[in-house]
C-alpha cells in the first residue's frame, strides 16, 4: 500500500480565532469524514489569541503561529525536516485577508479551500485567479450550499433534460440578524462584516448574495448575462448595503430574479431556490434541505427525500445516513471538504489531477466578485441594466 495516499491530509487553518463563528464550522466540516486532520494555524494576528485558540483545537503549541506568513514559512520548512507538514490551508478570515493569505499559501506550495467571496474586490479576485494558474495548485470556495444532497440532485435533474428549457429562476436569502446596529455593540461578525476595509465594497451582497447567486448558476447551469440591481443601506449609519434585490436575464435569455436581506426581520437563513422550465418547476429551502419538491405541467406533483436510493449518484455519495435521518449544514460543508481531498489524495500520484466539478473554484470566485462590485457600482443610482460578462 502507498503510505502517502492512504493518511489523512494534513490541514493548517488562517482566521478562526476566539469568538470566530466560520473557523469552527471549517474545523468539523474538514474532519468529519476521517479524510482530513487540522494540525496547524495562524487563527488569529494576536500571537497569544493564535495560542489559546490551537489549544482549543489540539494543536501543537509550536504549530500555532502569530502570522499566517509565519506559518507558510515553518510548514513549508518540515518538508525538509520531518514527514508531517501540512498540505493544505483553509482559509477562514475577513475578506480583506483572502488574497493575501492564498497568494503566500500557493507560492509555498500548499492547495487551497477559501471561505467565500474569494477576495474582497474584483481586481483582488483576478490576481488570485492569476496566482492560481501559476501555482497548478487545487483552489475551492465553500459555497456551502452545492454540498447539499438534494442541491446536487437539482443539479442533476437539471442537466438531465427534465425540466425541458429553463425559463425562468428566482432565488431568495433572507435574514434578519443585522435589522439593528450590531457593528455598533462589539458584535464581531457584525463589525467586519459593515466594515468595507474588511469586507470590502459589498455588504449584504457580497456576504449572503454571492451564495445565492452561486446556487442560481450552479444549479440552473446557466450563466447571469446581464443584470438590475437595487441596493440599499436600510439601518441608519450603515455604511455597506444590508438588503439587495437584482433583476436578472440569464444566458438563453431566460428571466431571473435575486432577493437578498439581512434585515428581514424575524428571518433565519432562509435560502429558497425556484427554477422553473417548460415541463415543471423544482423547489428548494436550507432550511428543510432533505426535501425536494417538484412540480410538473401534466403530472402529478413528486417530493424528493435525502439519501433516498432514488437519487442519482451524486446525491446518494453526498448523504451519510439513510433517508429519514437528517442531515444539514455541517455535513454539507462537509461534502466539499471530502472532495477537495480526494483531489489533494490524488495529487500524491498524479500531478495533474483535477477538483470535481461539483466543487466551486477560482472561476466562481471571480464571477462572485464581478457580481459584487458591478452590483455596488450601479445599484444605488439606479442606473439600469448591466452586463456580466465572463
Amino acid at each position: 500500500m502507498n503510505t502517502q495516499s492512504a493518511r489523512r491530509i494534513r490541514m493548517g487553518m488562517v482566521g478562526g480565532g476566539p469568538g470566530a463563528f466560520i473557523g469552527p464550522v471549517h474545523r468539523m466540516a474538514a474532519e468529519l469524514d476521517g479524510e482530513i486532520e487540522l494540525v496547524a494555524g495562524a487563527f488569529s494576528h494576536d500571537a497569544e489569541k493564535s495560542q489559546q485558540a490551537g489549544r482549543s483545537y489540539g494543536i501543537a503549541e509550536d504549530r500555532a503561529y502569530g502570522s499566517y506568513q509565519e506559518m507558510m514559512e515553518r510548514e513549508s520548512g518540515r518538508r525538509k525536516s520531518t514527514d508531517d507538514a501540512m498540505d493544505m490551508v483553509c482559509i477562514a478570515t475577513p475578506n480583506y485577508l483572502h488574497l493575501p493569505a492564498a497568494v503566500c499559501a500557493l507560492e509555498h506550495g500548499f492547495h487551497v479551500v477559501s471561505d467565500k467571496p474569494a477576495t474582497a474586490t474584483l481586481q483582488e479576485a483576478l490576481e488570485l485567479e492569476d496566482a492560481v494558474w501559476r501555482s497548478g495548485l487545487l483552489y475551492a470556495l465553500t459555497y456551502t450550499y452545492t454540498g447539499y444532497p438534494l442541491i446536487r440532485e437539482a443539479r442533476q435533474i437539471v442537466r438531465a433534460g427534465s425540466l425541458g428549457s429553463i425559463r425562468k429562476v428566482v432565488v431568495e436569502y433572507s435574514q434578519g440578524w443585522l435589522s439593528e446596529a450590531l457593528e455598533k455593540t462589539g458584535h464581531k461578525q457584525a463589525e467586519w462584516r459593515a466594515d468595507p476595509r474588511q469586507g470590502g465594497p459589498g455588504g449584504a451582497v457580497a456576504d449572503i448574495g454571492v451564495h445565492a447567486f452561486n446556487l442560481l448558476e450552479y444549479v440552473s447551469g446557466l450563466k447571469v448575462a446581464e443584470f438590475c440591481a437595487a441596493l440599499t443601506s436600510v439601518v441608519p449609519g450603515r455604511a455597506l448595503d444590508d438588503d439587495c434585490n437584482l433583476l436578472l436575464r440569464l444566458e438563453n435569455g431566460a428571466p431571473g430574479v435575486l432577493v437578498v436581506s439581512q434585515i428581514a426581520a424575524g428571518e433565519r437563513n432562509n435560502l429558497r431556490l425556484h427554477v422553473y422550465g417548460e415541463e415543471g418547476g423544482l423547489h428548494w429551502a436550507q432550511e428543510t434541505p432533505n426535501r425536494l419538491e417538484l412540480h410538473w405541467r401534466a403530472k402529478p406533483s413528486e417530493t424528493l427525500h435525502a439519501a433516498a436510493n432514488y437519487l442519482a449518484e451524486p446525491a446518494r455519495m453526498a448523504a451519510r445516513l439513510p433517508v429519514g435521518h437528517p442531515e444539514g449544514f455541517i455535513e454539507a460543508f462537509a461534502n466539499i471538504y471530502r472532495d477537495f481531498a480526494a483531489a489533494v489524495r490524488a495529487r500524491f500520484t498524479d500531478p495533474t489531477a483535477a477538483l470535481s466539478e461539483r466543487v466551486p473554484g477560482i472561476r466562481d470566485g471571480v464571477r462572485g466578485m464581478a457580481l459584487i462590485e458591478r452590483a455596488v457600482q450601479n445599484g444605488g443610482g439606479h442606473a439600469g441594466w448591466a452586463p456580466l460578462p465572463e
